[in-house]
């Protein structure tokens, strides 16, 4: 009879221990509440840090419509845009009043490096929770239709004769790559004539309404326009030439000028945010680009799948940081 007691007893203790051990497990987390089950049917804001059509825009939208399309979330993730200066201002957002949050992720890409280098954000990359790159997008300088630069040549020789009467849309990331291109021509990247433009939207508006003659962003922000007639692509600042249809539109390697350049973007969440969301995120969003549904998003947007995480993505965005550093000094950017 006491062993059977002491069995049963002990049988209870065991129990007790193991229903203990789960309730801990299933608790809030310090990193702001996620759980063994986040984000356990909660809606998580995904931010759009620039007005629609943008790229961030762009990448937001195909993003969640894969995840929900493929079923790899059973939670709501609406999209918001939060323009302003180029991204800095959601950034100071996220950093000041979402610290220690998992209920809101955002887009981001250059920016976050570009306008704390140019001092017109006091934060960067180092200060939020990098989780993931997703993807590459490439630079495209494009024109009206019935532009009469028909050519990059053409334009790049009437900015070095009047950069003033050439404005070029561009938003603050937008620049650099022009820049580049600019110097490589021999001409004063610091006279160029830039309007900035939040998002592909305005830009393209401002394009066709001839509010400016030329406008650099991502390829995907123009490729509707150019494939519906409407605008076309100079060049592309890229290696290799685009697919189809934009694989009429030549490098600027084929016409002279040694300039390339890619846009990482990936999403990022609050400084402090906790690990079981950050795993969560990454392993959802790895699943989601190796989907038949992302693969297409990702040709129509002549985007490049570069998924990175972890170290090597902490490595890629010290390496990337520094170039840009460098690009921007030689441009006459910063000092």
């Amino acid at each position: 009879m006491n062993t059977y007691r002491r069995t049963r007893r002990y049988l209870y203790l065991t129990l007790l221990l193991v229903l203990l051990v789960t309730v801990s497990g299933c608790g809030a987390s310090p990193g702001g509440g996620a759980t063994a089950e986040y984000p356990g049917g909660r809606a998580i804001k995904m931010i759009a840090p620039a007005a629609p059509g943008s790229g961030w825009d762009t990448t937001a939208r195909a993003l969640a419509q894969v995840l929900q399309s493929e079923k790899l979330i059973n939670h709501p993730l609406p999209i918001e845009n939060q323009p302003g200066a180029t991204g800095a201002v959601w950034l100071s957002t996220m950093v000041t009043q979402h610290k220690g949050k998992d209920d809101v992720i955002a887009l981001t890409s250059l920016p976050i490096m570009s306008n704390e280098l140019r001092g017109d954000s006091p934060y960067g990359y180092k200060d939020v929770t990098m989780i993931a790159r997703m993807i590459t997008e490439y630079y495209m300088v494009a024109v009206p239709e019935n532009s009469q630069y028909k050519d990059l040549n053409a334009l790049l020789d009437a900015i070095k004769k009047d950069a003033g009467a050439v404005p070029v849309g561009a938003a603050g990331d937008d620049r650099l790559p022009f820049a580049l291109l600019v110097k490589a021509a021999g001409g004063d990247p610091q006279k160029i004539n830039f309007v900035s433009y939040e998002g592909g939207g305005e830009q393209i508006a401002a394009l066709l309404n001839g509010d400016i003659k030329a406008a650099v962003a991502g390829v995907s922000e123009f490729r509707g326009q150019i494939e519906g007639g409407k605008m076309r692509g100079l060049a592309v600042l890229k290696d290799e030439r685009l697919t189809e249809p934009l694989a009429d539109i030549p490098t600027a390697k084929e016409l002279g000028y040694d300039v390339t350049l890619g846009n990482w973007r990936g999403i990022y969440g609050p400084p402090g945010m906790s690990q079981a969301a950050v795993t969560y995120w990454q392993d959802t969003i790895e699943k989601a680009l190796q989907t038949d549904a992302w693969k297409e998003q990702a040709a129509k947007n002549q985007w490049e799948t570069t998924y990175m995480e972890g170290d090597e993505l902490t490595q890629y965005l010290d390496r990337t940081y520094q170039a840009m550093q460098t690009a921007m000094k030689d441009t006459g950017e910063i000092q």
